[in-house]
């Protein structure tokens, strides 16, 4: 009788143990690389490259989704001048040669293509995903402050039960064509991200999961 009474107790920490313990949030830094588009560089990707750092995050909704939310510093810079473009004469208030430092602090959602985790348990998560996300943000370069739409992807990986890392891509499509203090050379009007500037992030990152969630084996 005693060892079934030991058996019926260790059962639960058995299902415990079988289960995929989940984090609700994470945080962690940013390393990487920034480039600007716009008047002084319409396509040339990861020209005139500056570093780029900062804090992040992540709010976890389940192993398929997730908001994260990262304040980021870097620069933007260039030379309207330095290449084929020619534009007319600039008005005394422009700079064709410029560098801004840039903040951005913004939001996005994300989607999972795979339920992301330490791949143990009954919920067949893997260690290894990539995501895309979408969100809304602010930036602030050039004296200027500004909303920008942040789209991109992502590959997370699984380091540990609580430790993370992965690399982060996104484009910021701002709302404002004063960025790089070079406001519509060619006085074209501009509407909703048309003839606006923008820049990339690639950004490699290592969080922390913080605040366990405490599941029942066959909750979903």
């Amino acid at each position: 009788m005693r060892i079934i009474a030991l058996i019926l107790t260790l059962l639960p920490l058995v299902g415990l143990r079988a289960q995929e313990l989940e984090y609700k949030m994470e945080l962690g830094g940013m390393l990487g690389a920034n480039f600007y588009l716009g008047d002084a560089n319409y396509s040339a990707l990861y020209k005139n490259t500056n570093a780029a750092f900062g804090a992040m995050a992540r709010y976890n909704f389940n192993p398929r989704m997730a908001m994260k939310f990262n304040l980021a510093a870097t620069k933007i810079s260039g030379n309207a001048l330095d290449g084929p473009t020619r534009f007319p004469e600039a008005p005394a208030e422009q700079k064709w040669k410029f560098s801004n430092t840039l903040v951005d602090l913004s939001c996005q959602y994300e989607l999972h293509a795979w339920a992301y985790g330490t791949g143990q348990g009954f919920k067949g998560t893997r260690r290894l995903t990539p995501y895309i996300q979408m969100g809304l943000g602010f930036t602030y370069a050039g004296n200027t402050l500004t909303m920008n739409i942040p789209i991109g992807i992502g590959l997370k990986y699984k380091l540990k039960e609580r430790w993370n890392c992965g690399v982060d891509w996104s484009m910021r499509l701002s709302m404002s064509d004063k960025l790089d203090g070079i406001s519509d050379p060619y006085n074209i009007k501009g509407g909703f991200l048309k003839n606006k500037d923008s820049y990339s992030m690639t950004m490699f990152y290592i969080s922390y999961d913080l605040f366990p969630k405490y599941r029942e084996c066959n909750n979903d």
